[in-house]
């Protein structure tokens, strides 16, 4: 009997073959790469990919079509027949691999890789690849690069043409990080292979290869902005206009949030965009939403997601629990402003996914009356959070409390405990 496991697909041999290939063509495949092309019906790829193994191609060529989605479908339209799909390196690395392996089954595909720009470049460098941060910046925003400008790090970003060292150089200097070391690495492995080492702040490198990667080797000037990698940054990285989670209560939050990988967040209320942000940073497949019924402040919070490095916040501007409609079911929630509201903490309990958590901190005593009556009717956790921070009296010191927060914390019943309950 066939096994129909993994999308359904009944088919055992391969009729799609990804082919990486590099700037050197050819001269850069093996044998059984050379031949599947020579013998291929036809063979997709992008006008470089096809121009780069075009003396082995002898069936029809089909390039990249604007939007992708469209050579896809031509792809699976083929379904059956022997299909060659060129790419740039290894195809499964940022690459066309992954983007295809979304729609066909890995049984009716095999991969033929080629060394990746990551891997040339750390070759090229001497550097152990393992310790390296890669991020690739190709058609994705530049402010991706923020989280990883840490001192003496070591950074690997694909770009996405002649200009992209130019405007990394210009976002190091701009952040304090103008004497960090920027290797230009252009068309490696081809002909016109180059490799340049320059001083951020005095980046002046002219005709640039479309296809490069630069490899950064992070110095820190004093005031440079280096985001710490704990929870609870320093306010003052951060705009707002003082609404915003301290961040001693921000670092509590975010604990309490307990962010598992790749989870959705919905920050209700979100102020400055501080919670949703952190929330984003603990891992690079962490996603949020922040909810913000004031434009400027839903403004700021844009502001704030680029210079923190996490340009993929959804901002949804509009007043809860109105704005709730239609988003994604949210793995965490938090209720920092507006809570208060009228059908806002009903409507984002019912949100919540089974097994999800939410949490609501309180500084006024109208939002404290909903999460008591809240906590007294499902339960869950409270805590009362009192900071004091020693400031000048006079010529001496003393301490002076901030507002108390109180702290409600209550994770849905699961699927599995609903089940058990109705039984």
């Amino acid at each position: 009997m066939a096994d129909l496991s993994n999308n359904g697909s009944a088919m055992a041999t391969p009729w799609l073959t990804i082919i990486g290939i590099g700037e050197d063509g050819v001269a850069g495949l093996g044998d059984e790469a050379k031949r599947l092309i020579e013998t291929a019906p036809v063979v997709f790829g992008g006008s470089r990919h096809i121009e780069l193994a075009a003396p082995l191609i002898s069936g029809e060529r089909q390039v990249w079509q604007s939007p992708f989605e469209k050579s896809v479908e031509a792809i699976l339209a083929r379904r059956g027949d022997a299909v060659v799909v060129l790419a740039s390196g290894d195809p499964f690395l940022f690459g066309v691999g992954a983007t295809l392996a979304r729609r066909i089954d890995k049984r009716e595909m095999r991969t033929i890789p080629a060394p990746s720009a990551f891997s040339l470049a750390a070759s090229r460098l001497g550097w152990a690849l393992q310790e390296v941060a890669t991020i690739s910046l190709h058609g994705r925003p530049l402010d991706l690069i923020r989280p990883h400008l840490q001192p003496g790090t070591r950074v690997l970003a694909l770009t996405s043409d002649e200009d992209g060292a130019k405007a990394i150089a210009g976002l190091l200097t701009e952040n304090g990080f103008g004497q960090s070391q920027l290797t230009v690495l252009e068309a490696l492995g081809g002909a016109q292979e180059r490799v340049s080492r320059h001083v951020a702040a005095g980046f002046a490198l002219e005709k640039i290869h479309s296809l490069n990667i630069c490899a950064v080797e992070v110095v820190a000037d004093a005031d440079a902005r280096v985001l710490p990698l704990a929870s609870g940054l320093d306010d003052r990285l951060f705009e707002h206009d003082g609404q915003i989670t301290k961040r001693e209560v921000r670092a509590l939050t975010v604990s309490t949030l307990a962010p598992r990988k790749g989870e959705l967040l919905w920050d209700i209320g979100a102020g400055s965009g501080s919670i949703a942000i952190e929330w984003m940073l603990r891992d690079t497949a962490m996603r949020a939403i922040a909810i913000e019924a004031s434009p400027e402040r839903a403004a700021r919070i844009g502001r704030n997601a680029a210079r923190f490095g996490v340009p993929g916040l959804a901002i949804v501007e509009g007043q809860a629990p109105d704005a709730l409609r239609g988003l994604l079911q949210p793995d965490a929630i938090f209720i920092g402003g507006g809570g208060s509201e009228l059908g806002v903490m009903d409507a984002a309990i019912a949100s919540l996914r089974p097994g999800g958590r939410l949490v609501a901190n309180a500084v006024t005593v109208e939002m404290e009356a909903v999460i008591l009556a809240h906590h007294a009717r499902l339960g869950g956790s409270l805590i009362r959070i009192d900071i004091a921070r020693a400031l000048p009296v006079g010529s001496m010191t003393g301490w002076r409390p901030a507002m108390p927060v109180t702290q409600w914390c209550w994770i849905k019943a699961g699927l599995d405990q609903v089940q058990e309950d109705r039984s």
